[in-house]
């Protein structure tokens, strides 16, 4: 890991970049593909999984009987942790509902709106290193809790044609409808088109390689929703003299064994914590299974030494970490300081693996520095908000005149005579 003390301001952008991921190489392989599976559904999507997945299906979809196998195969012990995060996340999933009230603007115009959940979305989950059955509770709680109607999931087989058992226990407990056995720009095409097994959704969810990433923004353009655009997984950890350097190069080394692309920040006003922290990570890194992974995502992370904390809160904000774990003596007041970030712990018993798994908030979260602009998957990702309006024969005198002027001033006649009718019609019933 780099250690940089007291950068100046106008070297912030340059050390605050994260690994570049251009999908525009990957542009003209994703759309020959996603051309395909939307010429020939299911032929294709079977050809892409021979080619990708190295197996042959004859049935896309996971079947009853396939549900139950994996149920048999996974531990008490996990299943147990599986409904104990179920159920957390849907508790704090559960408390966004809000109810929409009717606001009477004036005497005789009322307006108000309803959440309409999503009629049908897609959920795609990753295999690749570790299979990411946590990801299946976060996205597809909220799903349920929204009504959304239909909730499909796509996820690439090994190469017996096989789901990991947990990723489909997870699906059943958090209620998906459909499963089917499809991976990579595929399964983004599959969902985003509709075949002859695979329903068409409006709105798709979760991460994924950089060429899933790649196809969900080419889908995005005219076919389909996404929930945000993504990019390799990061944390940073906003610490000063208190913290525990065990803990905090834990918390450092649990995000770099997510991929080699991806990125850990320590900033800090102590230059010993620094040095500790270093001494930490070296400990703890040969004892991880992935330390491989660990070791070249350290490459791409930094140990930055400031002033002071109110400098570590300016380049905190700069950079918009999607994970941001502060470890400091007075954390709350930090906290409450932070206007960019895609999801904050609290306080030195508060490791980032508590939100991916079961504090109950959601883990799918803005990265590249999106957190500046978007949220992270919560129930309103599932919603439209639908307004309505209502004006009484009262309302219509109320804003009658404002409508035809503003109208006539941006030359709509049309609009403007709406208006005009149904006040001359008002006039004539005196």
């Amino acid at each position: 890991m780099r250690i940089i003390k007291n950068p100046q301001r106008t070297e912030w952008d340059e050390l605050l970049q994260r690994p570049l991921m251009n999908v525009d190489t990957l542009r003209d392989t994703v759309s020959s593909i996603l051309a395909e599976i939307k010429a020939y559904g299911d032929d294709a999507v079977r050809k892409y999984e021979k080619q990708f997945d190295k197996v042959d299906l004859d049935i896309l979809e996971v079947s009853e009987e396939e549900m139950n196998e994996a149920d048999a195969l996974v531990s008490q012990e996990l299943k147990d942790a599986l409904i104990q995060a179920h159920e957390n996340i849907h508790k704090f999933h559960a408390s966004q509902k809000s109810e929409s009230k009717k606001v009477e603007v004036c005497d005789g115009v009322t307006c108000w709106q309803k959440n309409v959940p999503i009629e049908k979305v897609g959920l795609y989950i990753p295999g690749g290193t570790a299979p990411l059955f946590s990801t299946v509770l976060m996205l597809a709680t909220p799903a349920r809790i929204a009504g959304c109607r239909e909730i499909v999931l796509c996820t690439p087989p090994d190469k017996e044609g096989k789901v990991n058992p947990a990723i489909l226990c997870a699906a059943r407990i958090a209620g998906v409808s459909k499963i089917f056995k499809i991976g990579g720009v595929q399964a983004i095409g599959a969902m985003a088109y509709g075949t002859q097994s695979v329903p068409k959704v409006y709105k798709i969810f979760g991460p994924g390689n950089q060429y899933v990433m790649a196809a969900k923004q080419q889908v995005s353009l005219h076919d389909v929703s996404i929930d945000m655009p993504a990019g390799p997984s990061e944390v940073e950890v906003l610490a000063d003299q208190t913290a525990h350097p065990e803990f905090v190069a834990a918390d450092l080394l649990s995000q770099a064994e997510h991929g080699v692309d991806s990125q850990v920040l320590l900033i800090t006003d102590s230059e010993e914590l620094i040095q500790r922290v270093e001494e930490e990570v070296n400990r703890q890194l040969p004892l991880l299974s992935r330390r491989d992974i660990a070791e070249k995502s350290l490459a791409n992370s930094k140990l930055i030494l400031v002033k002071d904390m109110d400098e570590a809160l300016e380049m905190t904000n700069k950079y918009a970490p999607e994970h941001l774990i502060i470890e400091t003596e007075n954390y709350m007041q930090l906290a409450d300081r932070i206007v960019n970030a895609g999801s904050v712990f609290c306080g030195p018993y508060s490791p980032e693996s508590a939100g991916d798994y079961a504090s109950g908030t959601n883990h799918t979260l803005p990265t590249n520095g999106y957190a500046k602009m978007y949220n992270g998957v919560n129930l309103d990702s599932y919603n439209r908000k639908i307004t309505f309006q209502e004006l009484s024969p009262e309302g219509v005198k109320a804003i009658g005149r404002t409508v035809e002027i503003m109208a006539a001033n941006e030359h709509l006649d049309a609009h403007k005579n709406a208006m005009t009718v149904r006040l001359n019609s008002l006039k004539e019933q005196k």
